[in-house]
């Protein structure tokens, strides 16, 4: 698509790490950034948002490849159970009871698997969200700023859908196609919708249509947010961002960041981040239904000082 709007040079993009800066808007000691954004208000009007009782999930499922950190017992009676002799009678004399259990270690950033960024996710020129310094971050204990658990209550707002493969008519973007503002607007109309404050956006770009009948692809060229883009959800008081991919495209076009939408939105901005989202069902609810917005739910694990967690973002419509 060839956008209207001029696209922001490199000095540009630089220049948005004070120019769309929400340092000290919520105060100090703010760690939830854009997530102030969700009021009551917006919570009441995202229920209102629920007209047909119908949810779906915007994650991936999680395959437990090879090499998985992964060890599974399976008891088929108590009385096989390691230690059960010294547990009292009562507890394994039923010999039908069983259970199976799991220890998992998983890495859930990257380009597979759905998960909240945090702020405390990315650093630029050493300070992370609202200029605290890099080393809030250590390497024992984790973040003791803007950790996942900043979002511990969860994220329930408003959710709104921008269909841009749709509305470029295509099944998908190719890697390294760009989404711009006028594909946001562009979408906006043919939709019916409009994004408010303390909404959160939710961009298709069909990677998950592509993924369902490919399989992952390979390497680091991927569609999804141009810089340019930030601006505009600045102004709109969008709280967090999703899409089908890892968010910014790929190239980014900017040699001074690698990806700017990642280090703009939780440096500058404190905006959080939903990554590898499996739009195709939220889509097909959204077409079958006429609806483009909806609840949104996101619930991360309370792991304390990581920089985010694996969730399941449910829509309901």
């Amino acid at each position: 698509m060839t956008t209207g709007r001029p696209i922001p040079t490199q000095d540009d993009v630089l220049g948005y790490f004070d120019t769309l800066s929400n340092w000290g808007r919520w105060g100090d000691d703010d760690e939830r950034g854009t997530l102030n954004l969700i009021t009551d208000d917006v919570r009441l009007a995202a229920a209102r948002a629920v007209r047909h009782g119908r949810s779906v999930s915007c994650a991936w499922e999680v395959a437990v490849p090879g090499d998985m950190d992964r060890s599974t017992t399976v008891c088929p009676c108590a009385a096989d159970m390691p230690g059960a002799e010294n547990m009292p009678a009562h507890f394994h004399a039923d010999r039908h009871w069983g259970f199976s259990s799991e220890r998992l270690g998983i890495t859930f950033h990257g380009n597979t698997l759905t998960h909240l960024d945090s702020p405390c996710h990315i650093f630029w020129d050493g300070s992370l969200y609202n200029g605290r310094p890099h080393s809030s971050v250590d390497a024992a204990t984790g973040s003791a700023w803007a950790a996942v658990t900043a979002a511990a209550d969860g994220i329930v707002t408003r959710g709104v859908l921008l269909d841009v493969a749709a509305a470029r008519d295509v099944p998908w973007l190719t890697p390294g196609q760009g989404v711009f503002p006028d594909d946001l607007d562009e979408a906006e109309r043919r939709q019916g919708v409009r994004v408010r404050p303390g909404d959160a956006v939710l961009l298709r770009t069909g990677y998950g249509r592509f993924r369902h009948e490919n399989g992952a692809a390979s390497g680091f060229t991927q569609a999804g947010w141009h810089a340019s883009c930030l601006p505009w959800l600045h102004e709109r008081g969008v709280a967090l961002i999703g899409a089908d991919t890892p968010q910014d495209v790929q190239p980014s076009g900017y040699d001074a960041v690698l990806m700017p939408v990642h280090a703009v939105s939780l440096v500058a901005m404190g905006l959080w981040l939903l990554d590898n989202c499996d739009l195709e069902a939220c889509a097909a609810t959204a077409t079958e239904l006429d609806q483009w917005d909806f609840q949104l739910a996101v619930a991360p694990v309370r792991f304390a000082g990581t920089s985010g967690s694996p969730v399941n973002p449910i829509a309901t419509f």
